[in-house]
């Protein structure tokens, strides 16, 4: 069992990376690929959440183009595995421009009745340390 947990920790954890490598140079298709039709988004630049994969698609293509991260980092990832989903914690930090963006994330992942990993939930949130308000 441990070794099939780490199989899924280690799949997780490519399908997101291979998500981001796209989405750094512009092209949210990873993303909308990995993405459940009931999906949720949560994201700082939004005063509402996203939900479904057709309200998440119509954004990403507003923007598609638009972002362009020069390096990136995948800090620290977790995957907690329950029974039929997969949760991916991680710290991303973004180089663009000489500027530095720090954010969390947090995806959860659910197997689909063809055993694929879709994502259900996306969260992310600027990191602001203690005492920066």
């Amino acid at each position: 069992m441990e070794h099939l947990n780490e199989d899924i920790k280690a799949t997780i954890i490519a399908l997101e990376k291979q998500a981001l490598e796209l989405w750094n140079n512009g092209n949210p298709d990873g993303f909308i690929d990995l993405s459940a039709d009931d999906v949720v988004y949560i994201d700082p630049a939004f005063e509402c959440k996203l939900e479904g994969k057709q309200a998440l698609e119509d954004y990403y293509n507003r923007i598609r183009g638009k972002i362009k991260i020069d390096l990136y980092r995948m800090i620290n990832p977790v995957v907690q595995i329950l029974p039929e989903a997969a949760v991916l914690i991680y710290n991303y930090e973004a180089h663009r421009e000489k500027m530095v963006f720090k954010m969390n994330c947090t995806e959860v992942y659910r197997r689909n009745s063809f055993n694929q990993w879709k994502i259900v939930h996306t969260h992310w949130s600027f990191i602001q340390p203690a005492g920066k308000q």
